[in-house]
């Protein structure tokens, strides 16, 4: 017989890896920025920045509507590993909250052991120490396929999956929201998303709604966006 289906379920549920439950039909345009209207849903309006947006007018980019900013407070280097703060990070974190916008904050890892992750987590703590940070705090780990870099050959999934947990389990210590950052290929081939069910995910698909199989917190769904107060483009993101 028919095995009944049950009924798709929209939150976090610990250690069950659960399928993606918005409906395309609910994702509108509203005053230049995707929303997402579904039954027991809030969305938010949000960016990503770093030091690739320049020098930003918070207070344009706060009247035009955006909620919250995820902030890049720092990256490991591609080739040596050295740690490193972006350089507009406390321009934008000061200039962001001053202006009401809700903050959150990314760390763009290039960690190869756990150890690593748990540096990168240690380092972070220490930057953003005294800020009002109200939205997550993510492990943001990419490859980065060129002749040097040090993640050019990806870890091995269980490896992978260690360091983000290492990273979010000191991030979630200290009292932050954790979060982990990934796009659709990394979470097909080489996550094992069962493994890392303690924290939301962060989504990045550039489409016109998420046709990611599984369920996410956070979506980034262009990095071509425009936003008054920004020069260029910028990611544009939803938190639901």
């Amino acid at each position: 017989p028919e095995e009944a289906v049950p009924p798709l379920q929209i939150g976090p549920e610990p250690g069950v890896l659960l399928p993606n439950p918005y409906d395309p039909d609910g994702f509108v345009v509203e005053n230049g920025f995707l929303t997402y209207n579904g039954p027991g849903v809030v969305s938010r309006v949000g960016i990503d920045v770093s030091t690739y947006q320049k020098e930003i007018d918070w207070a344009k980019v706060a009247e035009a509507g955006v909620e919250f900013a995820m902030l890049r407070v720092g990256y490991r280097g591609y080739t040596q590993g050295g740690i490193y703060m972006d350089n507009t990070f406390l321009y934008n974190i000061e200039e962001a909250l001053k202006n009401g916008i809700e903050v959150g904050i990314y760390f763009f890892s290039q960690a190869v052991t756990e150890e690593e992750a748990a540096a990168e987590a240690y380092q972070l703590l220490e930057w953003i120490d005294g800020y009002d940070i109200t939205y997550p705090v993510v492990f943001d780990w990419e490859r980065q396929n060129y002749a040097g870099s040090r993640t050019q050959t990806i870890p091995d999934t269980d490896l992978l999956c260690s360091m983000a947990n290492a990273f979010c389990a000191d991030i979630e210590a200290a009292g932050y929201e954790a979060m982990i950052y990934f796009y659709q290929n990394l979470a097909y081939n080489n996550l094992e998303l069962s493994q890392l069910l303690d924290y939301p995910f962060w989504l990045a698909q550039y489409t016109d709604y998420p046709s990611f199989y599984y369920d996410f917190d956070m979506w980034q769904y262009t990095s071509s966006g425009k936003v008054p107060g920004i020069s260029g483009n910028v990611d544009l993101n939803l938190r639901f």
